[in-house]
């Protein structure tokens, strides 16, 4: 599959989230979001996209997690959110744009 394709999929996932208010789509990251609970914070060694796999590998929220990040981080996203790096991020959010607009979005 190609990297377009791909990000083309993440994409057309996050519609579900595209009118979940994002103070609940932060509450629910903080509350069940893997790199939240205890021990979540430990350093771990490795690129951003190893780190994204090993910690948000199962993580039930991780879809609310990038739709949260894809809203407030922006074009200038920073660090491991959603299961992928900046450079994923960055390359997703043009995709992410085109599907529609969303409630809220930058209101945090």
């Amino acid at each position: 599959m190609s990297e377009t394709r791909r990000l083309v999929g993440i994409a057309y996932r996050l519609d579900r989230l595209r009118w979940v208010p994002s103070e609940l789509l932060r509450d629910v990251v903080v509350d069940q979001g893997a790199c939240m609970a205890p021990g979540g914070d430990e350093p771990v060694a490795g690129s951003d996209r190893e780190l994204a796999a090993r910690v948000c590998a199962g993580c039930p929220v991780v879809d609310e997690c990038l739709e949260l990040e894809l809203r407030t981080g922006g074009p200038e996203t920073v660090g491991v959110w959603g299961g992928l790096s900046e450079d994923e991020r960055r390359a997703l959010r043009p995709h992410w744009l085109r599907r529609g607009e969303r409630v809220e979005r930058g209101d945090l």
